[in-house]
């Protein structure tokens, strides 16, 4: 094991309170190929049981970390032989913990531009500013014909004195340790500000807030400072970083006050000259350099939360509640262009299709409740699934007048058609449906959704979902990899059916790409179907690794393997085999069986090696296929309110959460502008996280608080 392999364990471990052994086990595992979602579920016995979210985030530490080392090692080879890489350099490269300490390390070294300094020690004034700074100008002046003989050139004492100074006040600023303890400074006691631009104010109305604003960096929240960078970025706003205690004189250790490259000095508390230098340093050029650093350093900061948020919206609303396989019609309503609809069957088959104009300025609403009431009765459909756009409780009013009157045996449900419109418009929409109008491919997506919320976002690039917050102000390839790896944990999470899925979703599944994927759907069709799972290796590019990885998470309902269709992994079924053979019972028998699978504690069966094992296999007997989303439920708008008009305070209402922010949460209650509880509104207690409270895709009760129509922003309370 390499000095690099070995620091990057010692670090883990520590990091997340496991064994050495056991960090160099997980990095194995990912160095052969594993995924998150394969070492999470199938081998907890190297992991001690580590959650999906907790090895999530040691894969993305020991990348970090890993680049990191790779930098450290080519700053440290770029040094060797430079006069200015003294040990104690080296040292702390060698120690530092963070990218952003190495490259503030290395910063002295590299140079884009020639600058007055460079001039003057071209000229030879280098010596004659070591004297300046040791000894003070008086005895400079004293001293100054000794230097005058190595001077490039002739130049008068204030010519000298001029260069002299442009050398220690930029080596001032290029010692590292100056600015370290500086950016620890104001990051403990700096103000971050916001002013206007000049002629920006009404240009910039929505960014009012913050014309004239200050806080204290330590207490900035993450969505107001994406608000801050986005005012900047758009050039409404002008960002700054301010110490109110002005000068930090209280700089501890005599190294802090020793321009970079110069000897160091013996004492203890600078002398006024030294001092006086070291603030024209400070307000000249080190103030500007750590400005410009932790505005970047609090940009990437404020990403992170934003993707953090987008994450955690994005995990509910792919593992929200599905319908199931329900006999569906999905409808886009709109008015001038009509309703669109289209029905689709059990596994979400395309049935029948068209558009009806019950709305102004056709009108034609008992043709359309003859249309669409002759169509649930043909097709035996349960549910009638609307889009929550333009015209949706219009709609909703229709289905519920038709249902009634025409005494129909199903119900009608108003959900989210955030990103239908992406589908209907995708290549992968365009592949399912290539005969179809975008807005007939929008119906299909809105009721397949309802069925299967996950099979059928996973369609979608999640960005065009909706449920961020400031997303698009955060590094497309930065949040992009982070979605991706919340659509891998949900979709191998609860498992996919071989036989049903989509190329999108096999896509998503463990050791799977969308090469592979084609290559399943490809024979599965020419065998009509899979059978068990050994047909996979069948699958031109499965090769051993990848049906390790894949084969746990791939169902095959009604096969000729009961296991096939649980998430016990092939590997596992020789020991399902010799639990069954412990109690006398054939595997089909013990799936299902709680009598027979009470004989089979893990305590009693299972043996240091595997006891995570045996515990999941038993589990997943008793429930074989379970799904970890919850059970479903829908809301109920009230019939008497359909616009913002119709809302008045106290009002008592149902609806569902939409997005979740750091500082509340956003909830459509029908009316086509979704309100806002305010994190102070959601209990009758602190809370420090919305997302502990409600999630996207949860029914609420809601008390409107206020209603402001003109400005389509809405206050509510959360009802318990």
């Amino acid at each position: 094991m390499t000095n690099t392999e070995n620091t990057i364990l010692n670090t883990l471990s520590k990091e997340y309170s496991i064994s050495s052994n056991t960090a160099q086990k997980i990095v194995a595992l990912f160095e052969e190929g594993a995924t998150v979602p394969f070492v999470a579920r199938y081998r907890k016995e190297v992991t001690g049981g580590m959650l999906d979210e907790t090895l999530r985030s040691f894969y993305d530490r020991l990348r970090y970390l890993e680049e990191l080392e790779k930098r450290r090692h080519s700053i440290i080879d770029s040094l060797k032989g430079h006069p200015d890489a003294s040990p104690s350099v080296l040292r702390a490269l060698q120690n530092a913990a963070t990218k952003s300490e190495l490259e503030d390390l290395y910063a002295p070294f590299k140079k884009s531009r020639k600058t007055k300094a460079d001039i003057a020690e071209e000229k030879g004034l280098f010596p004659f500013a070591v004297c300046l700074w040791q000894e003070g100008q008086a005895q400079a002046e004293k001293r100054f014909q000794r230097f005058q003989a190595d001077f490039k050139a002739a130049m008068s004492f204030a010519e000298a004195l001029e260069g002299a100074g442009d050398i220690i006040l930029e080596r001032l600023a290029r010692n590292v340790m100056t600015l370290q303890q500086g950016k620890t400074l104001v990051r403990k006691d700096g103000q971050l500000l916001s002013k206007v631009m000049r002629g920006k104010k009404e240009a910039g109305e929505k960014f009012q807030d913050y014309f004239d604003f200050a806080e204290p960096i330590k207490k900035c929240p993450p969505h107001r400072l994406l608000a801050l960078f986005r005012g900047k970025k758009e050039s409404i706003l002008k960002l700054s970083i301010e110490l109110e205690e002005g000068m930090p004189y209280q700089l501890s250790a005599p190294i802090y006050l020793t321009p970079f490259g110069f000897p160091e000095l013996k004492e203890r508390t600078p002398s006024k000259e030294k001092q006086a230098w070291l603030a024209k340093a400070w307000q000249e050029k080190i103030l500007p350099k750590i400005e410009s650093d932790l505005l970047n350093e609090l940009k990437e900061f404020a990403e992170a939360g934003a993707i953090d948020v987008f994450q955690s919206n994005l995990k509910d609303l792919l593992m929200a509640a599905p319908a199931g396989a329900k006999r569906t019609i999905g409808l886009d309503p709109g008015f001038r262009n009509g309703v669109k609809w289209a029905a689709i069957d059990e596994q979400g088959a395309l049935l029948e299709f068209g558009v009806v104009y019950p709305h102004a300025p056709q009108n034609k609403r008992n043709e359309a409740i003859a249309i669409l009431s002759k169509v649930i009765q043909k097709h035996g459909i349960e549910w009638l699934v609307i889009g929550n756009g333009t015209a949706s409780r219009e709609t909703e009013a229709l289905a519920k007048q038709m249902i009634s009157e025409q005494q129909l045996a199903c119900r009608s449900v108003i959900v989210s058609e955030a990103g239908a419109s992406v589908y209907s418009a995708s290549s992968v929409a365009i592949q399912e449906f290539p005969n179809l109008d975008v807005t007939i491919r929008g119906a299909i997506s809105i009721a397949r959704r309802f069925q299967d919320p996950l099979a059928e976002l996973v369609k979608i690039d999640p960005q065009a979902i909706g449920v961020g917050q400031y997303q698009h102000d955060v590094k497309a390839n930065r949040l992009s990899e982070a979605l991706g790896a919340v659509v891998e944990d949900c979709v191998n999470a609860v498992g996919v059916d071989v036989n049903l899925a989509s190329v999108s979703l096999l896509t998503y599944v463990s050791g799977l790409t969308e090469r592979l994927a084609q290559n399943i759907i490809a024979l599965r069709e020419q065998l009509g179907g899979f059978t068990n799972r050994s047909q996979l290796k069948k699958v031109k590019g499965i090769g051993d690794k990848a049906f390790e990885q894949c084969a746990g998470f791939l169902r095959i309902r009604g096969g000729n393997e009961a296991l096939d269709a649980s998430a016990v992994h092939p590997e596992s079924y020789d020991l399902v085999k010799s639990l069954a053979a412990k109690v006398n019972k054939e595997i089909s028998s013990l799936i299902g069986n709680p009598a027979a699978l009470s004989q089979l504690s893990t305590a009693s069966v299972a043996t240091e090696q595997n006891a995570f094992t045996v515990k999941d296999i038993l589990q997943e007997l008793a429930k074989p296929g379970r799904d970890p989303r919850p059970e479903f439920k829908y809301a109920r708008f009230d019939d008497t309110v359909e616009k913002i008009e119709d809302l008045q305070p106290d009002m008592i209402l149902e609806g569902v959460v939409t997005n979740v922010a750091a500082f509340g949460a956003f909830v459509d209650i029908g009316v086509h502008q979704d309100g806002l509880i305010h994190i102070s509104q959601l209990a009758d207690r602190f809370v420090k996280d919305p997302r502990e409270e409600v999630r996207v895709g949860e029914v609420v009760k809601v008390k409107v608080l206020e209603v402001d129509a003109k400005r389509k922003r809405i206050g509510l309370k959360r009802i318990s």
